[in-house]
């Protein structure tokens, strides 16, 4: 797959990079995941899938914001990802996301990694 930006020059508050990886699609976005962002997301996460990726590798290491729309964007993804076999990684979670996906309860539905390399070696 190459590499691609997808994102709002205008608002600038997400950007999302995606690339292959073996067999996994790794989807990193940058800056606030919320109700005016998830889009960003969820169109490049359904892409992979749509492409045959089933492993999707989430590089949140520079997601700096989450609410409850990011969340079921990662959750809606987690489900599709699933029913094609694979699943959906999360990786480098910074503390104030990590405390989100804690307080929901939803860090006990995904794979959570401490690094990049740690998702992709699994």
């Amino acid at each position: 797959m190459d590499r691609g930006t997808v994102g709002s020059a205008q608002s600038g508050r997400l950007l999302v990079e995606v690339r292959g990886e073996g067999p996994s699609a790794v989807v990193t976005p940058a800056g606030e995941l919320d109700h005016h962002t998830a889009d960003l997301l969820r169109v490049p996460l359904e892409d992979c899938l749509e492409r045959g990726f089933a492993r999707l590798v989430v590089d949140c290491s520079r997601l700096e914001f989450c609410d409850s729309t990011g969340l079921n964007v990662l959750l809606g993804a987690r489900l599709k990802a699933e029913d094609a076999g694979g699943g959906v990684h999360l990786a480098g979670m910074l503390p104030v996301v990590a405390r989100v996906f804690e307080i929901t309860g939803a860090a006990a539905v995904f794979t959570v990694h401490d690094t990049l390399d740690a998702a992709l070696r699994e």
